[in-house]
C-alpha cells in the first residue's frame, strides 16, 4: 500500500547515528545519503521505503501526535534487538518487548527515535515457526 514513509528530524547526523544500527536489526540499510535525508531499504530493494528527512519546508521537524509507523521484524528476537538498539542509540522507551493484544503471537515494542518520533517492531509469527 506504502511506497515510502518520512520522518523528520533536525539532526540528521545524530539521526543517522540511530537509525543505522537500528534499521540493521531489521536487516534494512542505508541505501541512500543526502545532504537533508537517508534513506532506509531492504538489500534486494532497489527503491528506499523509510526516508530520515530535514523538513522540505526548512521549518523545525515535529512529531506527529497519533504518528507511528511499525516496522516487520522477522523474529521475536529482532523485536528485541531493535528496542535494545534503539535504547542504546539515543532512543526513548514507551514499551518493552512483549506480546500485545492484537493477535495471539503479535510481539511488539515501542520507542521514540531522538526527535521523538514513535516507532515499532513487530513480529507476527509464533516463536517456534
Amino acid at each position: 500500500m506504502f511506497l515510502y514513509l518520512t520522518l523528520g528530524t533536525n539532526d540528521l547526523d545524530r539521526a543517522t547515528r540511530f537509525y543505522d544500527p537500528v534499521m540493521a536489526t531489521l536487516g534494512l540499510i542505508r541505501a541512500q545519503t543526502e545532504t537533508d535525508e537517508i534513506g532506509y531499504a531492504a538489500p534486494d530493494d532497489t527503491r528506499c521505503r523509510l526516508w530520515i528527512t530535514r523538513p522540505f519546508d526548512g521549518q523545525p521537524a515535529t512529531v506527529g501526535n497519533g504518528s507511528m509507523p511499525a516496522l516487520v521484524a522477522q523474529s521475536q528476537a529482532a523485536v528485541d534487538a531493535f528496542h535494545a538498539a534503539a535504547l542504546a542509540h539515543g532512543g526513548r522507551d514507551e514499551g518493552a518487548p512483549g506480546l500485545r493484544p492484537y493477535g495471539p503471537s503479535f510481539y511488539a515494542c515501542y520507542v521514540r527515535d531522538p526527535d521523538g518520533n514513535k516507532l515499532s517492531a513487530v513480529c507476527e509469527q509464533s516463536p517456534t515457526a
